[in-house]
Parts: C-alpha cells; sequence; structure tokens
C-alpha cells in the first residue's frame, strides 16, 4: 500500500507551502485539504524550516492531524489520512 500511495503522490502538486510563520500556520488547511482528499502534499520554503529538517517537521505536523507522512523528499511532505 506504501508503495502505492508514494506513486499516488508523485503525480500531484503541492497545494500547501509552508513560510516564514512556520507549519503551525497551515495545520488548519492542512486538516481541511485532508477531509477532502486522501493525499497533500506540502513544499516547506527555507523560511518554514527555520533551521529544521522536513522529516521533523512533517512528522509533528502528522501527529498533530492524526495523519501520516507518506514520505519526504527534498523540501516537500506527502501527507496521508
Amino acid at each position: 500500500m506504501a508503495g502505492d500511495l508514494r506513486a499516488r503522490a508523485h503525480a500531484i502538486d503541492a497545494t500547501l507551502r509552508v513560510g516564514k510563520r512556520g507549519p503551525e500556520a497551515v495545520l488548519d488547511e492542512l486538516n481541511d485539504q485532508l477531509a477532502d482528499r486522501d493525499l497533500v502534499k506540502v513544499r516547506f520554503l527555507r523560511a518554514g524550516r527555520a533551521g529544521g529538517d522536513v522529516e521533523t517537521l512533517a512528522a509533528g505536523m502528522a501527529e498533530e492531524l492524526n495523519a501520516g507522512v507518506v514520505e519526504t523528499r527534498g523540501n516537500t511532505a506527502v501527507f496521508h489520512r
């Protein structure tokens, strides 16, 4: 199943961007998007990472929203619920 989700994630575009206000600023929108579709791709801009790494930030966001992280690649994370 995880391979299937990764393959589907490759074909979708990022619909959220984490900027200088940080991941907390997009949690509500990410939650809404996950309610509408099962995969959401999020791009982390340099200012949004604030010295952290994408894997750690994505894991924290997923935990807050009771979601899973399908994969992280570069500055992008894909969430699934």
